[in-house]
């Protein structure tokens, strides 16, 4: 499962690299920054549901980190 999620962010990761090349490059002439970003939020949204996906499948558990004040 870390090795999935890796990828998914890399590829997250290189979307938006992606995206800023094209932003430099066509300066917004074409429609490669929009759509880069496009996949950008695709592979998020892709990576939110398969990680909600696999903790109700029990592929991956929490990790009990206690969040605010006790």
């Amino acid at each position: 499962m870390k090795i999935v999620i890796a990828i998914a962010f890399l590829l997250i990761i290189g979307s938006l690299g992606s995206a800023l090349f094209f932003m430099m490059r066509d300066k917004g002439k074409t429609r490669n920054t929009a759509r880069a970003l496009g996949f950008r939020v695709a592979f998020s949204i892709a990576l939110f549901l398969f990680i909600l996906a696999s903790h109700q499948m029990g592929w991956i558990q929490a990790s009990g980190v206690p969040v605010g004040p006790r």
